[in-house]
């Protein structure tokens, strides 16, 4: 049997994952909404598995394929960055840093922006009023924390004087400390920073609540493999290749701790029972 019930979180969902009648929860989206589902959970000690929030980091080595930039600007900006496993900050190493904050830049200019029902390759609006202004509001906490704003900026674009229509936009130079580093933007906006070492882009990678997806561009199988080993993720991918059909989508620490897809997906809604004296 498969019931369908519409409502908000505070209106049905609230009710759901409190009720003692409902085993388990699967839950996508925030992390603070994934936070409050858990302590709601908590006093029937029903199973939740979550799938939340991410701030991946795409690790740009000197070797890596000369498509890997321009690759990762559009994925970054893909569904007009509103997909959790966006990689959104993207580490480069400094020998080529000043020519991929270049290519970035010529990327996002070259990225339209228009109304979902016209024909052609662009990216649409985000969801909400609210969502636009708090992407409207990070930019803004970007520029005035200091990261160099390569592309983009406040407002909408060239023609478009209404609607929730977000400029492509990019930071370089990015810290450590500055918000748009550290806060889950969901909107179409890249942070660069350079680095000097493996050590280094594996701590800037790791340097983040979150454990969604992050990535790594090298033509080294050898380093590709042992960085993807350090990074503290549910999953990495390398050099633009997708998770195999039947592979794992899932995070760690802040982006939650359930699995979807293969068998991990299924055994997220069993029980194992031991029976003995079967026979």
């Amino acid at each position: 049997t498969f019931n369908l019930v519409n409502g908000d979180g505070a209106g049905v969902g609230a009710h759901l994952t409190a009720h003692p009648d409902v085993d388990m929860v699967s839950f996508t989206g925030s992390t603070r909404a994934g936070i409050a589902i858990s302590k709601a959970a908590a006093d029937t000690v029903k199973r939740v598995s979550l799938e939340l929030g991410g701030k991946g980091a795409n690790i740009i080595f000197a070797d890596a394929d000369e498509k890997a930039v321009t690759r990762g600007v559009r994925h970054c900006f893909n569904n007009s960055g509103q997909s959790c496993n966006a990689p959104t900050r993207m580490l480069v190493e400094r020998a080529i840093y000043d020519q991929t904050v270049e290519t970035a830049r010529a990327v996002a200019e070259k990225t339209e922006v228009g109304p979902a029902d016209i024909e052609g390759r662009h990216i649409g609006p985000v969801v909400s009023e609210a969502q636009f202004n708090k992407i409207q509001f990070l930019i803004k906490r970007g520029m005035d924390e200091g990261a160099k704003l390569v592309a983009g900026g406040l407002g909408r674009p060239d023609g478009l004087n209404r609607g929730r229509f977000v400029r492509p936009t990019v930071f370089a130079n990015v810290k450590q400390d500055m918000t748009i580093w550290r806060e889950e933007i969901f909107g179409p906006v890249l942070c660069m920073t350079p680095f000097d070492s493996e050590e280094e882009a594996i701590t800037l990678a790791n340097d983040t609540p979150y454990g969604l997806t992050n990535y790594v561009q090298t033509a080294d199988k050898t380093r590709a493999r042992w960085v993807a080993r350090r990074l503290r993720s549910g999953m990495v991918e390398m050099n633009g290749k997708f998770g195999g059909a039947g592979s794992p989508f899932g995070g760690m620490k802040q982006s939650g701790n359930g699995r979807e897809g293969g068998t991990w997906g299924l055994e997220e809604f069993l029980e194992v029972k031991a029976v003995s004296d079967w026979d």
